[in-house]
């Protein structure tokens, strides 16, 4: 993975003591709140619901151990002992004090981590396939390309102050595990007929308010001119984007106004004073970062081995974990695993400081010391024997860590929401719980199949509900919580599905009520289906009305009988 530079040391190194002191200058009240408030941002802290919460950057989400246990020893000293994983492959502390922040930051600096630009209007942090480098389906290793980005983007002045949050992702994989489609830049990596690496450019993709999936606005941009491509996009969007309207000011906003072809005729116009210049990117430099990404020392093993094949068969358990969170690797011998983050009763995305110790541990001893993010808040250990799946099994069920669910109905991705976020307009938390116990039987689960839910609590969709399966949307109606459900969206991280967004399926619920609502769905869906159909399948062959239809009724004869 990437290490820094003596440049790198020395930026955040001067980032630390610069907010130290703004810190201490906000404390004694020689900065405002409204000056304090840009300068916070820019270093990653937000003024939650109930105490600051701090954004930490993991770049196209790769953690060593040393970074974990760091991360864990905050979590005990600053923090309530617990962290929080985000569909941005980042890691948010929610319980901190003010005056320590520049302390914690000091602390990440030690282990090459830090908060910079994991808020305010800029380039935010890159993110990537969480396979990255042994997917057997990718072009290439997009982590090179996410790291030059980092290094161009961060304090990058032009693009401190734009009109709204930016954010890129790289996909160099068949089956993008990177919702790329819904980033202001989405990238995916290629090559041409000639077999020149490149990369399909789309922009204006963005959840929240206005769900919008980018359009390409380019089919193949040689890869040496990456960084002009996206600066003369961001160029345009800092010239054109709406900065009256915060509602309005996304790049998606601007794309859409003037149309995907006009706004990439104006890009190929600004980009014809940038290309060939300084910012193209030389060989030597691609060899210079990629070398930080070089695969590790894998043994020569078979492509299958014996007694993982026998614990396999003769142990369920085990067969059960390995069917949904063991995943094929390019390597013979090796697989991918996930450690589940979504143990029934937790929150998605919690991780104990003990957990993170715990990961740590078994990164170090079945993983070459490296971990990655998913953008499902899961964690990834990339590079295991088969040969020890069946230790490794044991070792993170004993920590919470092996619920056998990735993929499935309760592998549920959920925001901090309500509970934590002052811009929330409902709960997440108690909701993805509430869902969790009803579908609590592992073999019904599995009998359902591969499914998606995701909740957001409110309308900036920090949960990605809009591509869920199942999408629930938190509501404020007359200052009560309520719940809006859409079907048939898609993170296009399935085989044969594209990125798509959800449909509505009608008003809103009340909390009380979801359980039954899923339930009600899984039924409908589960009465339609095809064989091997999966639930997204089924709904964009019968649509949204049978599932509308069966909802609705059982709500409405719900409420007859409890108002009688």
């Amino acid at each position: 993975m990437y290490r820094y530079d003596e440049i790198d040391h020395r930026l955040v190194a001067e980032r630390v003591a610069q907010f130290r002191d703004q810190t201490r200058r906000h404390l004694i009240g020689e900065l405002s709140e409204d000056e304090f408030r840009p300068l916070r941002l820019q270093n990653g802290l937000y003024v939650q619901r109930h105490a600051p919460m701090l954004r930490i950057a993991v770049p196209y989400g790769m953690l060593s151990s040393r970074q974990l246990r760091k991360l864990a020893h905050i979590a005990r000293t600053y923090d309530r002992g617990t962290g929080h994983f985000t569909t941005r492959q980042n890691l948010q502390f929610n319980w901190l004090k003010l005056p320590e922040v520049p302390e914690i930051l000091a602390e990440l600096a030690e282990v090459e981590m830090h908060a910079i630009q994991t808020s305010g209007n800029c380039i935010r942090n890159v993110t990537s396939d969480h396979y990255a480098g042994v997917a057997a389906d990718e072009v290439s290793d997009p982590r090179p390309w996410a790291e030059v980005l980092r290094q161009w983007s961060t304090f990058h002045p032009e693009f401190a102050y734009l009109p709204r949050k930016f954010k890129i992702a790289v996909n160099a994989a068949k089956s993008d595990r990177t919702v790329a489609a819904a980033h202001d830049i989405g990238l995916h990596l290629t090559h041409n007929a000639e077999g020149e690496t490149g990369f399909v450019v789309q922009v204006g993709g963005g959840l929240g308010r206005t769900p919008i999936l980018g359009p390409v606005i380019r089919e193949f941009l040689p890869a040496r001119h990456l960084l002009s491509y996206c600066e003369a996009i961001l160029r345009i969007y800092n010239r054109h984007g709406r900065r009256d309207n915060i509602y309005k000011a996304r790049i998606k906003i601007l794309v859409k106004s003037l149309g995907a072809a006009e706004f990439a005729r104006q890009v190929e116009e600004e980009w014809a004073h940038l290309k060939d210049g300084p910012e193209d990117i030389g060989a030597a430099e691609v060899e210079r970062i990629a070398a930080h990404f070089t695969a590790p020392t894998y043994q020569l093993l078979a492509e299958k081995d014996a007694l993982f094949e026998v614990r396999k068969r003769d142990d369920k358990a085990f067969s059960r974990w390995v069917e949904r969170n063991v995943h094929s690797h390019k390597v013979p011998g090796y697989a991918i695993v996930t450690l589940s983050l979504k143990a029934p009763g937790l929150a998605p995305g919690d991780i104990t400081a003990a957990q993170m110790d715990a990961v740590a541990a078994l990164a170090d001893d079945y993983s070459f010391g490296e971990l990655r993010v998913s953008h499902e808040q899961n964690l990834i250990l990339a590079d295991v024997r088969q040969r020890d799946l069946f230790s490794l099994w044991q070792e993170a069920r004993a920590a919470g860590l092996a619920t056998p669910t990735v993929g499935l109905l309760a592998d549920i991705i959920c925001c901090p929401g309500g509970d934590y976020c002052s811009l929330a307009n409902a709960k997440s938390i108690p909701i993805a719980q509430a869902i969790q116990s009803r579908f609590e039987d592992l073999d019904y689960l599995h009998d359902i199949g591969e499914l998606s839910l995701n909740i957001s609590g409110c309308m900036n969709a920090c949960g990605h509900h809009h591509v869920g399966n199942i999408g629930v949307l938190g509501v404020d109606k007359h200052g009560e919580e309520w719940y809006q459900v859409s079907i048939g969206g898609s993170a296009g991280n399935v085989q044969g599905h594209d990125a798509a967004l959800g449909e509505a399926i009608g008003p809103s619920f009340a909390a009380d009520e979801m359980p039954d609502v899923v339930e009600s769905l899984v039924d409908t869906y589960l009465a339609h289906r095809h064989a091997d159909e999966l639930f997204i399948d089924t709904v964009r062959r019968i649509g949204v009305a049978p599932f509308k239809s069966r909802v609705y009724a059982t709500s409405e004869e719900e409420r007859k009988v409890a108002n009688a």
